[in-house]
């Protein structure tokens, strides 16, 4: 039985740096939206019908194995609520683990415009995402996708059984963590480093 934590919001809310405090804290194994992104774009380039064929391959088989193997999982997602494929995708995921006899946890992290602007130039991000190394680019694409899509859901809306919306601009990764663990009564799994965050 494997669960899945699922940590989304918008690009630069601080999803990663959430996860990998969920992950060392919980000792969950973790994807990021860009584990998948960043080798499938040095394999096919951006963008390329290719790449974002490779792209939901791996994330696919990624999931399938984590059910199969009984393995804990934290994923970080961009979702655009106004998009039903993107809800759509969401759903599929709660499904294959909810009906492998896991759980499917949704964190929702929001935060103002501005400190997301900020947090796009954070040196961690930069370390770990190579297609945010241009700046520019990347804080054009928050300014444009925070007009053109709905990235957060609205007050009170609630999509799964288990979801937990945080606005996190004044909160350290630590914090929203520790809020995830105890909101979903949460205990960490009992296994060694290597086998839940090897290289990280």
């Amino acid at each position: 039985m494997a669960n899945l934590i699922v940590v989304c919001g918008p690009q630069a809310v601080g999803k990663m740096t959430v996860a990998e405090a969920l992950r060392d804290k919980l000792k969950y194994n973790m994807m990021m939206n860009h584990d998948s992104i960043e080798l499938s774009d040095r394999i096919f380039g951006f963008g390329t019908p290719a790449q974002r064929e490779l792209n939901g391959a791996i994330r696919e088989e990624v999931f399938a194995l984590a059910v199969k193997h009984d393995v804990d999982l934290i994923f970080t997602f961009v979702c655009a609520f106004d998009m039903p494929e993107d809800v759509a995708y969401l759903k599929k995921l709660e499904e294959l683990f909810t009906q492998n006899d896991g759980k499917f946890f949704f964190v929702e992290l929001s935060a103002t415009l501005e400190r997301r602007l900020e947090r796009n130039e954070t040196p961690h991000r930069m370390e770990c995402k190579a297609s945010k190394r241009n700046v520019e680019w990347s804080r054009i694409d928050i300014l444009n996708t925070a007009q053109r899509y709905k990235l957060n859901t609205d007050e009170g809306e609630t999509l799964f059984v288990h979801h937990l919306k945080i606005d996190n601009t004044d909160l350290s990764p630590e914090a929203v963590a520790d809020r995830v663990i105890e909101a979903f009564h949460l205990t960490p799994n009992d296994k060694p480093k290597q086998e839940f965050r090897f290289g990280a």
